[in-house]
């Protein structure tokens, strides 16, 4: 995640995420890098093409950083985190309002020539409409859903474990919820659906790509197993193989919800 604000800790080093465990689960707070420094030191050092995931306290800072990064070499896309709980300020104001995140997604789609992609918000009625109102402001995708917001106290002390007080709760546990929210949004928008939320294995990123998810992302078990990308590969490939299909897309939305509960 970067902003246009460069965050160090108090030794000038880049801060690393916090994390905290609930119940086998993760909170994770993260503090972000400055675009500039991300840019300079960072991604041309890795030489990746990278989605990069952009966070403001204003409209014109996600502009700003936005534009930056267009002219930037190896930068595929960007992701716009209008949902993060994790910081004090920016980010879930506009990703709570159907209004801003329009607001928000139509200035960045005019400010650079790369992919738009929402993060979008866990923590709201309809999600689905937020993925409309994405779509309508020029998105070329969404991904969803960003983590969902949560608290850890320490019942000694009675005050709250994560410095930032709330965090956003990610891990298995959220993922029935985020599969559930990726169905929804298939049914209303036509651009691509990136879908995210507790995947552990294999059978987790098929789930949401059944569910309508036209590709994943994979967080809090990175931390816990940084190779995990091949075994999901494997295990996917093993799945197309077994039931005989010929491409990964042609699973895509393929849930047939009226078996549901049936014998």
């Amino acid at each position: 995640m970067i902003s246009p604000a460069e965050r160090h800790d108090s030794d000038g080093l880049l801060a690393l995420p916090q994390l905290r465990d609930v119940a086998g689960r993760a909170i994770i707070v993260f503090r972000g890098e400055g675009g500039r420094e991300f840019l300079g030191n960072t991604l041309r050092a890795r030489g990746a093409t990278t989605i990069v995931n952009v966070c403001g306290t204003t409209l014109d800072e996600y502009v700003e950083v936005s534009r930056i990064l267009s002219d930037a070499e190896g930068v595929a896309a960007i992701e716009l985190n209008i949902s993060c709980p994790n910081i004090k300020e920016g980010g879930i104001q506009f990703g709570c309002s159907l209004t801003g995140t329009f607001d928000v997604v139509s200035a960045v789609r005019k400010a650079t020539r790369l992919p738009v992609i929402p993060k979008l918000p866990p923590n709201v009625t309809d999600v689905a409409s937020f993925a409309r109102a994405s779509e309508d402001a020029g998105a070329d995708a969404v991904s969803l859903v960003n983590t969902f917001l949560a608290m850890v106290i320490d019942v000694e002390t009675r005050r709250p474990k994560i410095s930032n007080v709330v965090g956003g709760l990610s891990g298995p546990a959220i993922r029935p919820i985020a599969v559930r929210m990726v169905h929804e949004c298939r049914q209303l928008v036509k651009i691509p659906i990136i879908g995210m939320g507790g995947i552990a294995d294999a059978r987790d990123a098929l789930e949401f790509m059944i569910a309508g998810a036209n590709a994943v992302q994979v967080g809090t078990a990175n931390f816990v197993d940084p190779f995990i990308w091949s075994k999901l590969l494997d295990g996917m490939t093993s799945y197309l193989e077994r039931h005989q299909i010929a491409r990964i897309g042609d699973l895509v939305g393929t849930v047939n919800a009226s078996t549901i509960g049936r014998a």
